[in-house]
């Protein structure tokens, strides 16, 4: 069994309010009885991609297990490098392939320079397919990405989705052996199917995102921070459970 956490949309802006929901989050995912395998961090870290909000956040995700990060929308790629993942400053596609036990967890890279949309450009594309045609027949992988390829039904983050779903479906069918998709971006916890394989959508850290039957304004600020459990058994199933963190 692998158990994972997943934390997303952190968007460190130098605020305290940001800084303690982080931290809240991250001491709550420390003192578990039963510590988790790995955390999946899924975009967002930082809300303008700053070089001081990323080292706040790798004092802030600093943890006993391996901490996977990945790209979103307002996170600048030099400064993510240097500040928190501890790499020279550049530009390209910051996509990484990490083995958790023996599952394969690929950190993909969506953003877009300077957009909102999201883009798994052809050197991305082409690094998922090297990757996943690389691991030993019968490997579960779980893809993690920013950007949802799926309709959410809120404006919201409708208005700025996956731009090639299609590029990500056709490497799906593929390979058979990529259990399901991980995300964030939207502020709120969902579920859905995306080229028959789960799609799951993780909570946001620092506001959660208002339905459109919830009210009119978007951003819910009172509502807790949110955690992703994702549980893979051995027969390569997964569930996942949704907490909040309550100060």
């Amino acid at each position: 069994m692998v158990l994972l956490a997943q934390i997303s949309d952190l968007h460190l802006d130098g605020t305290e309010r940001a800084r303690e929901r982080a931290a809240r989050v991250m001491g709550h995912l420390r003192s578990l009885p039963t510590p988790v395998d790995a955390l999946l961090v899924t975009g967002d870290i930082a809300d303008h991609g700053a070089p001081s909000e990323y080292r706040q956040a790798a004092q802030l995700l600093a943890a006993p297990f391996p901490v996977l990060t990945c790209p979103g929308n307002h996170d600048a790629r030099g400064p993510m490098r240097a500040g928190l993942l501890g790499e020279a400053a550049a530009d390209g596609p910051v996509n990484r392939l990490h083995r958790i036990g023996d599952t394969a967890v690929l950190m993909c890279d969506s953003s877009i320079p300077g957009e909102d949309d999201g883009l798994l450009d052809q050197d991305t594309i082409g690094w998922l397919a090297d990757s996943l045609g690389g691991l030993p027949a019968g490997t579960p992988a779980l893809l993690a990405l920013h950007h949802p390829p799926v309709t959410l039904h809120h404006p919201l983050p409708d208005s700025y989705t996956l731009q090639n779903d299609r590029d990500l479906a056709s490497l799906l069918a593929a390979h058979p052996d990529v259990v399901a998709v991980i995300t964030g971006h939207a502020h709120t916890a969902a579920v859905s199917t995306f080229a028959g394989r789960p799609l799951l959508v993780g909570p946001a850290v620092t506001w959660t995102l208002r339905l459109p039957w919830e009210g009119d304004e978007p951003a819910d600020r009172d509502q807790p921070p949110g955690i992703a459990f994702h549980v893979l058994d051995e027969r390569h199933r997964l569930t996942t459970h949704f907490r909040v963190v309550l100060p």
